[in-house]
């Protein structure tokens, strides 16, 4: 569901599960039943059985799918001669990734629930909303079959040199697919079938940019639509029609005798009344007579009050005002007759033209779908041509071996965030599997998995990645446990939370798996917490032996890599200058040798009177946790006095900026100088 993202559920009645946030509709048992909808599906394909589908293993989606027609038809009233068939998805078709994955590497929206900054929101580039929608799609359904992808991959490369030209015939498309289903749904507007037009009209210059590529060969055969469909729609709508059919002008003249012999009678009505009102001035003598016509009352003949001895005998009165008589004559009544049923009359027409022409389309409906679905992949190919040029990216190698190698690996949405990103190696094969990393908070631990974990994400969408040079083994699904929350809805705490994530990859982390994990076992006591992490490392290393990025801040687990030969130590580095820190981001060998956890506080704005007793607690902790001396060296040096506290007048004076204070400012703080400076009273 996490991977769908339906708008919609269809259940069973006897069924009490719900989903918070996605709108629940049910339906009765019976209309589950797997017969019924094996027959009620082959029906709507017009086969005579399911087995060319290859479901027959499946009873439970026959079910559901059968279910959902039936609910499909009842809400649209209509036929539906756009499905045409079924897809049958399976598990090893796709690289697995579990709702906290999809939400932890922020694919289409945030943490936060936000639309960006997120990868689709960096790599979206499309021109069309079909492309765009099939990107997102990608992005979600990384593909385990390589000889897809690398088809994918060969038609990215082969845009390079033509990506611009693409996406400029491209855009200005309407949304094909969409406009299809109307035709289908016989919903589409008439601006809807000029777009199609529109865009089956430039279909073959389109062709003819991508003509001589062979990897997108597939794709060309698409672009050259039967000449009859755009001939057809060109030859009966207009080229900016109405809106809606209802306000009328929306077939071309021309098109239909009948149609333009009753638009006639319209264009020519002003004339008519222009003769009729200079015929009847002359015949009664009245120089200021007028004849009008309103929605209301419909044509009529005015006439001023001073003007009413000169009417004649067969004029008939229609309406009285103010200053002014209204008549109707024989002569008028008939031709307003025949001018207002023309109206109605050729809107009728045009709705029976419209009502013709999408039946005419109706049996091309699946050639449209055809050329659609061509559209929005050379779209999505396109945008990853644009992105690899502008980004930076590098095209993948997919090897056989059981190993992610990438060189100078970047994260495409922090990079888009940053002046300047540090890019960083990973290296992940049978002999080092998991990779122990260390060092402080904000030192770029979480940011340096996720892109590894992005890499191989992207490439296996058939998409060039952000690093140097990237070689992936088989994966079969990436797993993390990133960051945690209370789920209070459910009932449940932080700490429950990370540890049914941790659960998730322990049970289901195969030894083909890509797993993140970060800062396991924070959520307890600290011996709690470690005991959980050491003994979660060493499953991954020596039971599950899959590919892993192990983030964590107990130092103690770097001990580890003594035990087991397949785990390495890395640490992201960090320089202390004085107080301060500052992060280097980059990814060296070996542990780190402490966490900075109380200089990241002090940058965070804790204030320096906390970070003083931090650091005396601290002091007195690691006091605490060292062996005692066997016997002291009577001719050691004498240890230096402990440092005495810093003053606080002392922190004080150091936040003061001379240059930028008032005279009434510089007083004040000299008084509050002094006031630090007297001894307290016991």
């Amino acid at each position: 569901l996490e991977r769908i993202r339906p708008a919609e559920l269809i259940l069973p009645e006897s069924t009490d599960w719900e989903r918070g946030g996605i709108v629940t509709r049910r339906l009765a048992d019976w209309q589950f039943d797997a017969a019924t909808s094996a027959t009620l599906l082959a029906k709507q394909f017009g086969v005579r059985d399911l087995a060319s589908f290859d479901c027959a293993d499946q009873p439970l989606a026959v079910a559901a799918a059968g279910a959902l027609l039936q609910y499909v038809q009842q809400t649209q009233r209509s036929a539906l001669p756009h499905l045409t068939g079924l897809t049958v998805e399976r598990s090893d078709h796709y690289v697995r990734m579990d709702a906290a994955t999809r939400r932890n590497l922020e694919i289409t929206e945030t943490v936060q629930r936000a639309e960006a900054p997120t990868l689709f929101s960096v790599l979206n580039r499309c021109a069309t909303g079909m492309g765009a929608r099939l990107l997102a799609h990608a992005l979600h359904h990384p593909l385990t079959d390589r000889a897809v992808v690398r088809e994918r991959l060969a038609g990215v490369a082969a845009l390079a040199p033509l990506h611009r030209d693409v996406h400029g015939a491209l855009r200005g498309w309407p949304d094909i697919e969409r406009i299809v289903t109307r035709v289908a749904l016989r919903t589409a507007r008439p601006r809807d079938l000029t777009g199609l037009r529109d865009a089956l009209l430039a279909a073959p210059q389109l062709a003819a940019l991508i003509d001589q590529t062979p990897a997108l060969a597939r794709l060309s055969s698409h672009f050259r639509p039967d000449g009859r469909i755009g001939a057809g729609l060109s030859a009966a709508l207009l080229d900016e029609p109405a809106t809606m059919l209802r306000d009328g002008g929306v077939i071309r003249d021309g098109f239909d005798a009948e149609l333009d012999e009753l638009r006639a009678i319209q264009a020519h009505a002003g004339e008519f009344l222009i003769a009729l009102e200079q015929c009847e001035r002359e015949r009664t003598g009245i120089a200021n007579l007028r004849v009008e016509f309103n929605r209301v009352h419909g044509y009529f003949i005015e006439v001023t009050q001073g003007q009413l001895d000169k009417v004649p005998a067969d004029y008939r009165r229609r309406q009285t005002m103010k200053n002014a008589e209204r008549f109707i004559t024989p002569e008028l009544k008939a031709f307003e007759d025949k001018a207002l049923s023309a109206g109605e009359r050729a809107l009728a027409r045009e709705k029976v033209l419209y009502e013709a022409l999408l039946d005419r389309l109706a049996p091309d409906i699946p050639a449209l779908q055809a050329f659609a679905r061509a559209a929005a992949e050379l779209d999505v190919l396109a945008t990853h041509a644009a992105n690899a040029a502008e980004l930076r990216l590098c095209e993948p190698a997919f090897v056989e071996a059981d190993r992610v190698h990438i060189e100078g690996g970047r994260h495409l949405v922090v990079a888009s965030q940053v002046e300047n990103f540090i890019p960083n190696d990973c290296h992940l094969d049978r002999s080092r599997q998991l990779l122990l990393i260390t060092g402080p908070n904000m030192g770029g631990k979480s940011t340096y998995m996720r892109q590894v974990a992005q890499i191989v994400l992207l490439a296996h969408t058939g998409s060039f990645v952000p690093a140097a040079a990237a070689e992936i083994g088989p994966i079969d699904r990436i797993m993390t446990r990133i960051g945690a929350s209370d789920d209070l809805a459910g009932g449940r705490s932080t700490f429950m939370v990370e540890m049914t994530e941790a659960a998730a990859i322990l049970n289901a982390a195969t030894p083909r798996s890509l797993v993140l994990i970060d800062e396991i076992g924070r959520g307890t006591s600290t011996y709690d917490g470690l005991a959980l992490a050491w003994a979660i490392a060493r499953h991954l290393a020596e039971t599950t032996r899959c590919h892993a990025l192990f983030a964590t801040h107990y130092l103690e687990l770097t001990q580890l890599n003594a035990e087991l030969p397949n785990l390495a130590n890395v640490h992201l580095d960090a320089v202390e200058m004085k107080d301060k820190i500052v992060f280097l981001h980059k990814l060296e060998q070996g542990p780190a040798d402490k966490s900075y956890g109380l200089q990241v506080a002090q940058l965070a704005g804790v204030p320096k009177a906390v970070i003083r007793r931090a650091k005396k607690h601290l002091e007195d902790l690691l006091a605490a946790a060292e062996p005692p001396a066997a016997q002291a060296d009577l001719f050691a040096t004498p240890p230096a006095p402990p440092e005495a506290d810093p003053h606080p007048a002392l922190d004080r004076l150091a936040d003061l900026k001379p240059d930028e204070l008032s005279p009434r400012e510089a007083l004040d703080a000299l008084y509050e100088l002094k006031r630090l400076m007297e001894p307290k009273s016991p």
